[in-house]
């Protein structure tokens, strides 16, 4: 875990990084902007940015998209109130910790970030096997290829490799080799020179070289253009690579993982992947089952979630009913554990009874949309409550209640519309409509 902290916040925002390091997190500080930036591009890279709020967090969040650099960040102040935290959210911040700095809420966001690299279930059979392997060959530098499904946990399987590792004390740097443009993606990989390009504006370090003593990880490699697969080529056979703009070869010295959702046979055969290639980085291969195809791992990973987003969430935690875990049990999960641990914030926040029952589980298919029914279940209880207990409920309609749901949500997210829309399990553009036609209420009433 690589954390840099920018700003003073007169020595409470270092008191902030004393902590993060008792946690076992390694920590740079930048006075400012402009240096983090510089740190960033000499490949002094960061998995998290703490940040004073005081300065410009919209900035930062601007120069961290033009330059391609996916680092989250939190804003840190001094007794500030409740809407300097929504201001820094807004301008992009994915959290607002308060100053002095309290060990446990600094441990959380350091667990929040790092948390799915260290979860890892293998109770059924199927996955036992490929751990099993995994544990194998960790220890080695061999090449690894990782096959499944999206969403199977094929990032996860890289990073449990890399922490068995010899080389467990070094940098893990991921690249998803599908989300960065052709043209951009070369300079990703190797770095490179100021002018190189219309847009290099200062040197900048590759992910070859920031991975330097650790692993580095193509993700979806097989999205990777043929002309760029050769260079690749190279710098796995010869341990060089060349800066775009460079003129002098950079040693490297890293161990590969790879990931992929497709079958790498068939695009060998189609002409669109490398054979050289392939062989290259399926030293070994490790196929991971879709989670429909380790049945005794799904209960066991719904728990997890449940568990993880009541704590976030400030919610007691709750057990999986029977019912409600067979309904698990019985899905086809087309999005895998992905889409397990989506349906499983939901329940933990739809949920109205004292285990998660079958009501607050919402799946694809279901002809009632997750927000009414949880109106509808909110209301059925009330009704069969005994009088004085949830006044607020009985009388009232599933609208009134499915208004309430959405505008509290909307309110626990900060105003984050999207992330208030993946919770109540609906699209971005019927949540608009919604607050759209709330807004319209309020006028006509008004």
């Amino acid at each position: 875990m690589r954390l840099m902290i920018i700003g003073s916040l007169n020595g409470q925002i270092s008191m902030a990084g004393k902590i993060a390091i008792g946690r076992g997190a390694k920590v740079t500080h930048a006075e400012d902007i402009d240096q983090a930036m510089g740190a960033l591009r000499s490949g002094r890279g960061a998995d998290l940015i703490m940040m004073d709020v005081r300065l410009n967090i919209a900035s930062l969040i601007e120069q961290l998209k033009a330059e391609r650099f996916a680092v989250p960040v939190v804003a840190c102040g001094i007794n500030s109130d409740a809407a300097t935290a929504v201001r820094a959210i807004k301008a992009g911040a994915k959290e607002y910790i308060p100053l002095p700095p309290n060990a446990e809420l600094i441990a959380a966001v350091l667990q929040a970030v790092t948390e799915e690299n260290n979860t890892l279930i293998a109770n059924d059979p199927s996955m036992k096997a490929v751990l099993h392997l995994a544990d194998r060959i960790a220890p080695s530098d061999a090449s690894v290829l990782i096959t499944g499904e999206s969403g199977t946990g094929k990032e996860v399987m890289s990073r449990y490799i890399h922490q068995k590792s010899k080389r467990s004390r070094g940098p893990f740097i991921s690249i998803n080799c599908a989300a960065i443009p052709e043209n951009l993606l070369e300079s990703e990989l190797f770095g490179h020179e100021k002018g190189a390009f219309t847009g290099a504006v200062a040197r900048r370090i590759g992910k070859f070289e920031e991975a330097n003593g650790g692993t580095l990880l193509l993700d979806e490699i097989s999205e990777m253009h043929p002309s760029l697969q050769a260079k690749l080529l190279r710098a796995i056979q010869e341990r060089v690579i060349d800066r775009v703009g460079g003129t002098q070869p950079v040693k490297i010295d890293i161990r590969l993982i790879a990931t992929s959702n497709r079958d790498l046979e068939a695009c060998v055969k189609s002409g669109s992947f490398r054979e050289d290639l392939y062989f290259r980085i399926n030293v070994v291969n490790l196929q991971l089952p879709p989670l429909r195809g380790r049945p005794s791992d799904i209960v066991p990973l719904a728990q997890l979630f449940a568990n993880k987003y009541s704590e976030q969430n400030g919610l007691p935690a709750k057990k999986i009913s029977a019912t409600a875990a067979e309904i698990l049990k019985a899905h086809y999960w087309q999005g895998n554990v992905r889409e397990l641990e989506n349906t499983m914030h939901r329940a933990i926040l739809m949920s109205q009874e004292e285990e998660i029952e079958p009501m607050a589980i919402n799946l694809p298919g279901q002809k009632v949309t997750a927000i009414a029914k949880v109106a509808q279940a909110a209301q059925a209880a009330a009704e069969k409550a005994p009088a004085g207990d949830g006044p607020a409920l009985v009388g009232r309609t599933v609208a009134h209640v499915e208004r309430e749901l959405i505008l509290s949500t909307l309110d626990h997210c900060l105003g984050n519309r999207t992330h208030a829309a993946n919770i109540l399990g609906i699209s971005i553009r019927t949540l608009r409509n919604k607050l759209k036609e709330y807004g319209e209420q309020e006028k006509a009433h008004g």
